[in-house]
């Protein structure tokens, strides 16, 4: 059996881990579930900084012992790793034996290579970052990190000769292009390298916190030459030769951009000072901004990861991270859109169709789904595709592609009951066999979908697995068995329903952001009323004002059967009769005849061009539709307007089936001003033509694919 040995930088722990750490924690993690899923014997390791002057005086502040406060502190990070499901299989601490004894062992390598020497060493050290800093390295005298100036500090170390093996790290970089990850990283490295090299200091004097030189125990190996060799202390150099031959050398590290220089030229150079084999590839990945800055504790720019976690899921913060972010560029979060893309891509997209399929197989076929003898539909090949493009892009570890390959399978899912429409299949008696096909299919595409996510959200997809009647342990999946389409004649699964895996979030719901009360962006509401129809939209203006007014006589007639419901969702949904909802409004639509609409039309004075400028029109796509409780006209859809998702409550209730309209692209108005409907907020009007008995049609564009959500009507 192959084997993967994957680790991430260990941590400083003068203070808990924030949302930039975890995403690092998240992303290696995703990396290491992946393997195991390919069947592959792997190894993943985390740990503790714990050597760090930092802790130390951190230590000293709370009035205890530094080991003592670092044992607090591994049961704090342990504990959040447990929240986020973070699998490591080992982790290790810099004041551990077994450390101890690979930096001991390492050290004396590097003494007996001849390339550690002693000297005076003066120059910029940043405290925080407990590393020296040249002049070309400062921003306004500066450390760029954490924009503070350094300390000059003067003092006699020994020296490692770092200098002396410039030639064989360009060497090394030109055999091995993909030792470090993403290019700009690699040529970063490149040219700092082409630039020379200087000695640098491995010890520092006047201090007993960390592990001491063993040829000068007045001193202590600097904490960063410490901190690097946790990497082969965690699998026995030194102390287990047979250990360290099975998992060295790393498959993989992975770090932050900002700590490239030390994995990428200074650990290799001590690894080849050593004899040591160097590690097969280096990942740099990106910043998590909070508000345009880097999350950093010195700086105050912190997200806590549990806050997150507790207010979505761990699963849904993993999907952000790992959709949102390109690993190995910088990302952005914020409160406002991870909410909403919790509702897009879960409550909207994937648990939606995970529900309407338990909802058909339970209403057509009692929850026991049976695959007929013929060949599947056109699900089989979307997920061969996926399946394809999951793999490819996992392997090179972009990880967000990973998931968008996922992700187009549950768009296939949806897009394909909305072409079959099950729900007009099932009212054919002869046509048994085809509805069992399609619902087979659908649960087939789930069940794949959900093993493609098992990396990335490991407890909802073996929820999700439980539901589709397959259900199986993370730890038990294997891609080349599970990732494969299957579909055997007679073969059977048994769906079970349940409550939504992902609420969608209430729509008025405001966003904590940076401890303040962050509004939606809503425009300003005006009304719209004619035809007896009365619509109310927003406008994207990125200023939220709600307006409160009563509704006239005419207005409540047209939504008088529609009593108080609970809304539970902010997305889009559409309008009916002669109208439509677009985003950010509520339309309500009277069901009005042709001659009605004739003479409204008769008596409407005309509007000038510049006023019909006013109205925005665009295109959008159903993602869900319900129907609303106790009413016989209203539905309530979600909207995907090519920037999100609105909801708009329509009256087509009587001309269309909710589970019809899902995938449907639709025309609306994107610029009405929101209106509550039966207690359910609108945010659109979705255009409607009338038929001869006066039924709603919906308008569509004539070419989805070359008019996608959110195009502009003109």
């Amino acid at each position: 059996m192959s084997r993967f040995y994957i680790t991430t930088a260990i941590d400083y722990v003068n203070s808990r881990p924030h949302l930039g750490t975890a995403y690092e924690k998240i992303a290696a993690d995703v990396i290491a579930r992946y393997k195991r899923l390919r069947g592959i014997e792997t190894r993943f390791m985390m740990g503790n900084d714990e050597h760090s002057q930092n802790v130390f005086q951190r230590a000293g502040e709370l009035g205890v012992e530094p080991l003592a406060f670092c044992d607090d502190m591994e049961r704090a990070f342990r504990d959040v790793w447990a929240r986020l499901d973070i699998s490591f299989d080992d982790f290790i601490r810099t004041t551990e034996a077994r450390h101890r004894t690979g930096v001991t062992a390492l050290a004396s390598r590097l003494t007996e290579a001849g390339d550690v020497y002693e000297g005076y060493f003066e120059g910029w050290y940043c405290v925080s970052c407990e590393a020296f800093k040249t002049e070309k390295d400062l921003e306004d005298g500066n450390c760029p990190v954490h924009r503070k100036p350094p300390q000059w500090i003067k003092e006699k170390n020994h020296f490692f000769r770092l200098s002396k093996y410039r030639q064989r790290l360009l060497d090394h970089y030109a055999a091995h292009p993909e030792f470090l990850e993403p290019e700009i990283r690699r040529n970063e490295m490149l040219r700092l390298l082409e630039s020379g090299l200087d000695d640098i200091s491995m010890s520092r004097t006047g201090q007993a916190w960390g592990i001491p030189v063993p040829s000068d125990p007045g001193s202590v190996i600097y904490v960063w030459f410490d901190a690097l060799i946790n990497y082969i202390s965690g699998v026995g150099y030194g102390a287990d030769d047979a250990l360290f031959e099975t998992w060295w050398p790393a498959d993989l590290h992975v770090i932050g951009k900002d700590i490239t220089r030390f994995h990428c030229v200074i650990w290799p150079a001590m690894l080849m000072s050593a004899g040591v084999p160097l590690p097969r590839r280096v990942f740099g990945h990106g910043w998590v901004h909070w508000q345009g800055q880097k999350m950093s504790k010195s700086l105050g720019t912190v997200v806590d990861p549990l806050e997150a976690a507790d207010r979505l899921g761990p699963d849904p913060l993993r999907l952000y991270l790992t959709k949102e972010i390109a690993f190995g560029q910088d990302g952005d979060f914020t409160w406002d859109r991870f909410e909403e893309r919790y509702n897009v891509d879960l409550a909207n997209n994937f648990g939606n169709l995970v529900s309407r399929l338990a909802s058909m197989a339970h209403r057509y076929r009692e929850g026991r789904l049976t695959a007929p003898p013929s060949s599947p539909g056109p699900l089989a090949e979307a997920a061969v595709g996926a399946v394809a493009a999951y793999r490819e892009a996992m392997d090179a570890f972009a990880l967000h592609g990973g998931v968008a390959a996922a992700f187009q399978l549950v768009d296939a899912a949806n897009e394909y009951i909305a072409a079959v429409e099950p729900w007009v299949t099932a009212r054919d008696p002869a046509r048994a066999a085809e509805l069992d096909r399609q619902l087979y299919d659908v649960s087939e595409a789930v069940r794949i979908a959900a093993v493609l996510l098992t990396p990335v959200m490991p407890r909802s997809c073996r929820e999700v697995l439980a539901r589709v009647g397959a259900p199986a342990d993370g730890a038990d999946l294997n891609l080349d068995r599970d990732g494969v389409w299957a579909t055997p004649p007679g073969a059977e699964r048994r769906v079970v329903k349940g409550d939504p895996l992902w609420p969608r979030l209430d729509p008025g719901r405001a966003a904590a952001d940076g401890g303040a009360a962050a509004q939606r962006k809503v425009s300003p509401p005006r009304k719209v009323v004619g035809r007896k129809v009365r619509v109310a939209a927003d406008a994207d203006t990125g200023v939220q004002r709600r307006e409160q007014r009563t509704m006239n006589d005419s207005e409540r007639r047209a939504v008088d059967e529609a009593p108080p419901a609970a809304a539970a969702t902010p997305p889009l949904t559409e309008v009916d009769g002669a109208t439509a909802a677009a985003s950010g409004g509520a339309a309500a639509v009277a069901g009005t005849g042709t001659a009605e609409v004739a003479e409204a039309a008769h008596e409407t004075p005309r509007i000038s061009i510049d006023e019909f400028a006013k109205v925005e029109l665009r295109v959008g796509r159903v993602v869900t539709a319900e129907a609303v409780r106790k009413s016989k006209k209203l539905v309530r859809l979600e909207i995907d307007d090519g920037a999100g998702v609105r909801q708009v409550v329509a009256g087509i209730a009587r001309a269309y089936e909710p589970e019809s309209l899902v995938g449907r692209h639709v025309v609306f108005v994107a610029n009405l001003q929101p209106a509550r409907l039966m207690g359910i907020e609108s945010n659109g009007m979705v255009l409607a033509a009338l038929d001869a008995e006066g039924q709603p049609v919906l308008l569509r564009p004539d070419d989805p694919e070359r008019a996608p959500a959110g195009s502009a009507i003109r």
